[in-house]
């Protein structure tokens, strides 16, 4: 048995007992922004997601919008360098260099945070950043576990900043046409929504980097849990362990099942399953979350929701809703609005409102990036609110409970808890 395989025994052992020990005091930091003042940003995670969409999102609309990125914070001093060189071109001053979380929160001029550290510091993250008062634009997904998402979101219900989760896609304004499109009825009775989605390889060999021990805050990254010693595939390529991520299903899961709450309507799956396993990747670096996954879920509302996602051949994505009355076809949703329609092509009931192929309209919606300033400006609830967050990722963790415990999993509403059933 490996050294990496008895570490990972251990790290998981007390990952519970440290994430319970972690306690965050409540401040009121938060500093009221005038109509003229200035949106002052911290970013904290500079990875691919940090800088090239966050950071890259929000200059977009930063002079417009009167906000500027002041704080840059990342256990690797290369990615942290390579974020402060963007905001010092584009601001003409320096910002603020961090290696932890905590000198941000710290930062009482610090208005809002960019969350886009590795999966497993979400949760802390967020509920520090709503503890000191600060609004935040939060990777997706929340959180790993219940207790976790719990935390972080009763501490954005109670401080009241403006959080806005980085579910993008439901900003597409060809996901609004299909939402007002399946609103509209034309489906009729919806009773199964198709996700597949496939790629050559998993996306976390992508993010494999050479890294020096010297220039990381390994046991920062860790957050105070005894795990491995430094290894720059684990580091760079967290992505792929189920310590700090899950894969898949929350990776590009979590997008869509909140689309499905989007467009249907429906809130939390009432139960889950989930199967599969490292089919197809198996090398040194002894990735483990799932090359190959499928989750189903129950709602509530009277449907089934399947999602799947194969790494190691590319084809076969697929985005439908099924009602009995059309078929829906998302397949293309980040192509042109012509790929999507609604066809009757094999409805139980047709009712003849549908004509060969309805195209699907086109709703302009603000850029996600966009939204989440003005609401930060305005104190309103942005497009992606907390509670949409927490929707998708108890879906998420349900799935990765029901994977892990071979089991089908159930969802308590009244006492928040996810629990064999």
């Amino acid at each position: 048995m490996s050294d990496l395989s008895t570490t990972r025994r251990d790290f998981l052992k007390s990952a519970a007992a440290v994430a319970t020990a972690v306690t965050l005091s409540a401040r009121s930091y938060g500093r009221v922004i005038g109509a003229n003042d200035r949106i002052n940003v911290g970013v904290i995670g500079c990875g691919s997601r940090g800088r090239g969409d966050l950071m890259t999102g929000l200059h977009r609309w930063d002079q417009e919008l009167n906000a500027e990125i002041v704080a840059v914070c990342d256990v690797w001093r290369q990615r942290r360098e390579e974020a402060a060189a963007m905001a010092r071109d584009w601001y003409g001053r320096e910002p603020r260099q961090c290696v932890s979380y905590r000198e941000v929160m710290d930062m009482s001029d610090v208005d809002a945070v960019m969350i886009a550290s590795p999966d497993h510091l979400h949760t802390l993250h967020l509920e520090a950043a709503a503890r000191a008062g600060k609004h935040a634009y939060c990777e997706k997904p929340l959180a790993k576990d219940m207790e976790g998402l719990r935390r972080a979101v009763d501490a954005v219900r109670e401080s009241g900043v403006v959080v806005q989760v980085g579910t993008q896609l439901r900003s597409l304004p060809t996901m609004t046409g299909a939402r007002e499109v399946v609103r509209s009825g034309v489906l009729g009775t919806i009773a199964r929504v198709e996700q597949c989605r496939n790629d050559p390889r998993p996306y976390w060999y992508s993010r494999l980097a050479d890294a020096k021990e010297e220039d990381v805050d390994w046991k920062e990254f860790l957050n105070g849990l005894p795990g491995w010693p430094f290894r720059p595939d684990v580091f760079t390529g967290w992505y792929g362990y189920r310590e700090f991520s899950d894969g898949a299903v929350p990776g590009f899961g979590s997008h869509y099942i909140d689309l499905v709450h989007y467009l249907t309507g429906a809130k939390i799956p009432e139960s889950a399953v989930c199967l599969g396993g490292v089919y197809t990747w198996k090398d040194e670096h002894e990735f483990t979350c799932p090359d190959c996954v499928q989750a189903l879920w129950t709602y509530p509302e009277g449907f089934l929701v399947a999602y799947s996602t194969n790494f190691g051949n590319g084809s076969g994505d697929t985005f439908r809703l099924f009602g009995n009355n059309a078929m829906m076809n998302l397949d293309e949703y980040f192509g042109s609005a012509d790929k999507l329609y609604v066809t009757q092509e094999g409805a139980g009931k047709p009712d003849g409102r549908v004509k060969d192929r309805m195209p699907i309209p086109e709703v302009p919606m603000p850029d996600h990036m966009e939204n989440w300033l003005r609401c930060v400006r305005e104190n309103k609830t942005p497009h992606a609110s907390i509670d949409d967050g927490y929707a998708h990722a108890v879906a998420v963790i349900m799935a990765m409970m029901a994977f892990d415990s071979g089991r089908r999993m159930v969802y308590n509403p009244q006492t928040r808890e996810v629990t064999p059933g």
